[in-house]
C-alpha cells in the first residue's frame, strides 16, 4: 500500500511552511519533484531547499526528482479543447508517478508531493491522485493544507478577502475574460491569468490588489483603480516574465471597495 502526502508547502517562503508539512516531509520513505524545464527551474530549486532545509538529519528521505510531462497549448483558445488537453495532461502524469511509485517503493510506503500552495485551490494533485486509483492502484491520500497565494496578496496588501458580509468569488483569467464580473460577487479573486484579463471589465469603479511571485525574495505589490494602474501591471508583469523566464501572479478586483 502507497500512502501519498500532498503537502502544501505555500509560496516557497520557508517561513510559510506550516509544522504538519514538515512533520510529513520526514516521515515520508520518497518525496517526489517535478522539474518543469529550464523557464521554471526556480520552482524546483524552492523545492530542492525546502527538503535541504526542513528534512531532519540522518536523512533516510529518498529524494526523486523527474521532468513533468508538458501539457498541449496550442488550443488554449478553446475551451473544448483546453479542457482535453488538461484531461490528457493529467493521466501522463499520473502514468509518471504511479512509474515512480512502482520502481522506488515496490513493497509500498509513504510518497511525499510537494504541493505550491495548497492542494484543495487551482491545484490538480488530487484530481491525478484519483485517476491512481482508477487505474487500480491502491494509494491511501493524506492531505496537509498549505498557505494559498490568495492568502499571502491579502497578506501583504493588508486588506480583508471580503467586504463585509459580502460574498467572494474566486476564478480564473480565462472565465473572467469570457464571462466578465460573476454575478452577486462584491469581490472578486483571479488566479491563472495569461495576462491582463482584467482590462476586459469596466475600469471606472473597480479596484484591483496585484501581486507577482507572493511570498519570495523578488515579490512585486501594485494596487489602484484599474483606470490608474491598468497599463502599468501588464508592463511591470511582462518585464518581469522577461526577467524571470515565467511569472505567477493573482489578483484582487473590487466594486468601489473600502480601502
Amino acid at each position: 500500500m502507497i500512502t501519498l502526502s500532498l503537502i502544501g508547502i505555500g509560496t516557497g517562503n520557508l517561513d510559510h511552511v506550516t509544522l504538519a508539512a514538515v512533520r510529513a516531509l520526514n516521515s515520508a520513505d520518497l518525496i517526489l519533484l517535478p522539474r518543469k524545464g529550464e523557464a521554471k527551474s526556480d520552482l524546483i530549486d524552492l523545492r530542492r531547499l525546502l527538503c535541504e532545509r526542513l528534512l531532519e538529519e540522518p536523512v533516510t528521505t529518498k529524494i526523486v526528482e523527474f521532468d513533468l510531462p508538458s501539457r498541449d497549448s496550442r488550443n488554449d483558445h478553446l475551451s473544448y479543447n483546453y479542457l482535453g488537453a488538461v484531461d490528457d495532461w493529467h493521466a501522463a502524469i499520473a502514468s509518471v508517478w504511479a512509474q515512480l511509485m512502482d520502481e522506488h517503493l515496490p513493497n509500498g510506503g509513504r510518497v511525499g508531493m510537494l504541493v505550491w500552495g495548497d492542494p484543495s485551490l487551482y491545484d490538480s494533485s488530487l484530481r491525478i491522485t484519483q485517476r491512481l486509483s482508477a487505474a487500480g492502484k491502491q494509494v491511501d491520500v493524506e492531505v496537509v493544507p498549505g498557505i494559498t497565494s490568495l492568502q499571502v496578496l491579502t497578506a501583504e496588501h493588508k486588506i480583508p478577502l471580503n467586504a463585509l458580509a459580502e460574498p467572494v468569488q474566486i476564478t480564473t483569467g480565462r472565465r473572467l475574460r469570457e464571462r466578465g464580473w460573476p454575478n452577486d460577487a462584491a469581490t472578486v479573486a483571479v488566479m491563472l491569468d495569461s495576462g491582463g484579463a482584467f482590462t476586459t471589465l469596466p475600469f471606472d469603479d473597480t479596484y484591483i490588489w496585484w501581486g507577482a511571485y507572493l511570498g519570495m525574495d523578488k515579490q512585486c505589490l501594485i494596487k489602484g483603480w484599474l483606470s490608474e494602474v491598468s497599463d502599468q501591471i501588464i508592463q511591470r508583469r511582462a518585464e518581469l516574465r522577461d526577467t524571470h523566464g515565467w511569472i505567477m501572479d493573482i489578483y484582487l478586483l473590487a466594486k468601489k471597495p473600502e480601502k
